[in-house]
């Protein structure tokens, strides 16, 4: 059973971090990147809101994966033709890919999150499961930029991005990553979630949902801010609010002051007047045909996409 490899690439040290955390937050308009909701107490309680009533996508995508991942693994073999790298995009426990690796029998598995110890347990877990297959894990924030040394992925790949953080992209910048995954994939294909147009309501419910656990996965993100930047956050004093820009498409989340205060760093400070926001995080939803539009504006030139019931949720297969 060859071991997990681990490789640290262009990951962002903790001093980089806090100087990008405390430059949004002096931007005219404070801004704060979504990667910064993922703390270990953040992580959990992104695990609980998928839980929720209100928030069906990871249901959706299951109900996807359970009904047609046989299909899906079929074409993806078809189109690639030859040995492939299942290459996964944001893997942290690295399930959903686990869950298809029997249909799609890569030759490898390269696993990537922000976090290399995240992933470690998982894929040394996986590892006993699949104990032929190589595997990899690579701590990167692809974020700004996805591009793996050739050493490492020399193609041709299957890039796999579950979930819907594409969504966290504007529309400018998710077609600068799908273009970056195409020349990853090297010859291979993408197979991508897509969270879809809906009920305004119904999204909106899925941001702010009735037992308060998207606005404290949200207001958390004061924590982990105070434990980077030093900063006296109190998040009693900040309440959370989502609203859908019906003509953005996208859905924001944003932490209001409850009044008028002074937030104080080492070195650095910045008032915020009563019912003014940090922006923390935005959810573009997407119809199939913009969708494809976007992807062949990437250079993928064939998709095919598979939806549940409700047609709320897609998965995505382009080449």
């Amino acid at each position: 059973m060859p071991p997990v490899q681990f490789h640290a690439l262009d990951t962002l040290s903790v001093v980089e971090l806090a100087a990008q955390a405390r430059a949004g937050l002096l931007r005219e308009a404070a801004t704060v990147s979504p990667k910064f909701f993922y703390d270990a107490l953040g992580s959990r309680l992104f695990e609980a809101i998928t839980e929720l009533d209100e928030y069906g996508l990871m249901r959706a995508e299951a109900t996807i994966f359970s009904s047609f991942g046989a299909v899906m693994a079929g074409e993806a073999r078809a189109r690639i033709g030859r040995p492939f790298d299942l290459v996964d995009l944001g893997a942290g426990d690295c399930a959903k890919a686990a869950r298809l690796l029997a249909l799609l029998q890569p030759a490898r598995y390269l696993a990537l999150d922000i976090s290399i110890e995240h992933m470690r347990p998982a894929l040394q877990r996986m590892q006993h499961e699949h104990p032929g297959l190589p595997m990899v894990g690579i701590g990167t924030d692809f974020s700004d930029r996805l591009q793996l040394p050739r050493t490492l992925c020399p193609g041709p790949a299957l890039v796999f991005y579950p979930g819907s953080s594409i969504g966290n992209f504007d529309p400018q910048a998710a077609q600068r990553l799908l273009a970056q995954a195409r020349e990853l994939a090297a010859g291979g294909a993408l197979l991508i979630g897509v969270d879809l147009v809906k009920d305004k309501a119904q999204l909106q419910a899925a941001y702010d949902d009735a037992l308060g656990v998207t606005a404290a996965f949200n207001l958390n993100l004061l924590r982990h801010l105070n434990r980077l930047i030093g900063s006296d956050f109190d998040p009693r004093q900040w309440r959370h609010h989502a609203r859908y820009d019906e003509g953005a498409g996208r859905i924001e989340m944003h932490l209001l002051a409850r009044a008028a205060l002074v937030v104080r760093w080492p070195g650095g400070e910045r008032r915020f007047a009563a019912g003014e926001g940090i922006h923390t995080e935005n959810s573009y939803k997407w119809t199939l045909p913009d969708f494809a539009e976007l992807l062949r504006g990437a250079g993928w030139r064939r998709a095919q996409s598979w939806c549940d019931a409700a047609e709320g949720f897609a998965v995505v297969l382009a080449s």
